[in-house]
């Protein structure tokens, strides 16, 4: 199911042992369209600190009750490597953490998360593998961590908040369009879909769908922003409205029309 990370912020995240806090952000790879890591507020209990929250831990969402069920305790994030959160992430903190709750690295396969597309897949000892398989895997993965951590420690990690995205301007060749007003991101990948993109500044209560996968070659990495081919290809998209779960036709929506080339930042600067 495609949602609204809008909706998804405030979201309680539910450990084994009890609530833990509430999502505050996201951290997404801008070069896969995933989001990596929630960013959680914790309560009182950990004295506010923000932590970071893998979907490799998350499972079906609760949208009746605003809750993301996770598959780790209380005590287990109290005790996971402390971020700063209002920094970027460097892959070293990610190494950290990921070994701190012995999760493989999801960089250095073929798909969004190691080999496959669901990062329930990269869970230690995930139930749809072959018993007699898992020992020679768990062997195999360690070598190939440890090989991955010293090749790739110093690498860009990628990884950008989505509050940031938020004060994107998405610039045509002929003018303003609009800006980023939210992400759709399928429950189960957690990969982004599409931009939420509100028009308002001149087609009045509108918003438009834009798929991220222009961007397979970094444009947002590099330039910080995102340029349609015109505002009139952006006209003729059928209107969106979003509240919390995106409504199903929106995957079928002919909203490619054209390729963005680059993304501004508020200012309108590059």
């Amino acid at each position: 199911m495609l949602r609204s990370t809008n909706d998804l912020q405030g979201y309680a995240i539910r450990a084994t042992d009890g609530d833990i806090g509430h999502v505050e952000d996201f951290y997404f790879d801008d070069q896969a369209w995933v989001i990596r890591y929630l960013i959680v507020r914790t309560g009182s209990w950990l004295s506010n600190r923000n932590v970071l929250i893998s979907p490799i831990a998350i499972g079906n969402p609760v949208g009746t009750q605003k809750v993301l069920p996770i598959s780790i305790t209380k005590e287990q994030v109290k005790k996971s490597p402390e971020i700063d959160t209002d920094k970027p992430v460097s892959r070293q903190h990610e190494i950290q953490y990921l070994g701190y709750y012995g999760y493989p690295y999801y960089w250095g396969g073929v798909g969004l998360w190691g080999g496959g597309i669901y990062p329930a897949m990269m869970v230690p000892g995930y139930e749809n593998t072959p018993a007699e398989r898992k020992a020679e895997q768990t062997q195999a993965e360690g070598e190939r961590e440890r090989t991955e951590a010293l090749l790739h420690r110093d690498d860009d990690s990628h990884l950008r908040d989505c509050k940031a995205v938020m004060t994107y301007h998405i610039q045509a060749t002929d003018g303003d369009i609009g800006h980023v007003e939210g992400l759709l991101v399928d429950d189960q990948t957690w990969a982004i879909r599409y931009l939420i993109v509100n028009t308002s500044n001149w087609w009045m209560g509108h918003q438009v769908l834009i798929a991220p996968q222009w961007d397979r070659e970094g444009e947002l990495a590099r330039r910080h922003g995102l340029r349609e081919r015109d505002a009139a290809s952006v006209e003729r998209r059928p209107a969106l409205r979003v509240g919390g779960e995106a409504e199903p036709g929106a995957r079928s929506r002919p909203l490619r029309t054209s390729r963005p080339r680059h993304l501004l930042d508020s200012r309108g600067e590059t």
